[in-house]
């Protein structure tokens, strides 16, 4: 015996009204009694989303309830990838950030209250950090006891080099050479931000300014796991 169309189209609309129920449903969730004005005006806002979702499939139905099915199944889906992708954002998040790392080592990958960089050719690492709201590439170096920068940094920042008194001396790698004591007000490095730090700016040209030990000193520690160097707040 044959089921009569019209049944299985009322059918196939039942199920497709129930589907769309369950979504609403799992959706509302609200951790407040019914009895509460917020709650119950969620409540309310799904159950005229349902009447109209089900009443536009109705008038489907009158002219081609085909099309209105595929109509109604297209949009569930597109709902259901909308609600997995805003489920799964934090990963989305976390793999952006793990590529950015990648990529652009300097940059950084926060992580909480801490950021982590990868070495670069030669197993040193670099940061970028904000000083005094001016963006300036270090070169993370625990042998130096201050902050060190070049000169066209300390140009950048607004330092006046003929109106600096060259008369601190460091004995590098490369010699003897002099530098000028100075103060940032700002340096922030991802989530690790250190007021009033005491800098000096180098006599001689160098390739990249140096984070030393008057930054590195005053954050929460520093540790380096193969080609991971992690600084903490």
């Amino acid at each position: 015996m044959s089921v009569p169309k019209y049944i299985k189209k009322i059918l196939l609309l039942g199920v497709v009204a129930f589907l769309l129920g369950g979504l609403l449903l799992y959706t509302f969730q609200s951790e407040q009694p019914l009895g509460n004005n917020s709650a119950t005006m969620s409540l309310v806002h799904h159950i005229v989303w349902l009447t109209v979702l089900v009443g536009s499939m109705v008038v489907h139905f009158r002219t081609n309830f085909g099309k209105a099915i595929k109509y109604s199944a297209l949009w569930i889906g597109i709902g259901c990838v909308l609600f997995i992708g805003y489920s799964l954002k934090d990963n989305f998040v976390d793999f952006g950030g793990k590529l950015k790392a990648e990529l652009i080592p300097h940059s950084g990958r926060p992580i909480g209250n801490k950021i982590e960089f990868k070495s670069q050719r030669g197993g040193h690492f670099v940061a970028e950090a904000l000083v005094d709201g001016m963006k300036i590439k270090f070169l993370i170096d625990t042998g130096a006891s201050d902050v060190i920068l070049n000169p066209s940094d300390a140009v950048r920042l607004g330092f006046k080099l003929k109106q600096l008194s060259f008369n601190k001396i460091y004995n590098t790698a490369n010699g003897v050479v002099r530098g000028a004591s100075v103060k940032l007000g700002r340096i922030k490095i991802g989530p690790i931000e250190i007021t009033n730090v005491r800098a000096s700016v180098n006599g001689a040209d160098m390739a990249t300014s140096l984070l030393g030990m008057s930054f590195l000193s005053r954050m929460g520690g520093y540790e380096i796991i193969g080609d991971r160097l992690t600084l903490t707040k």
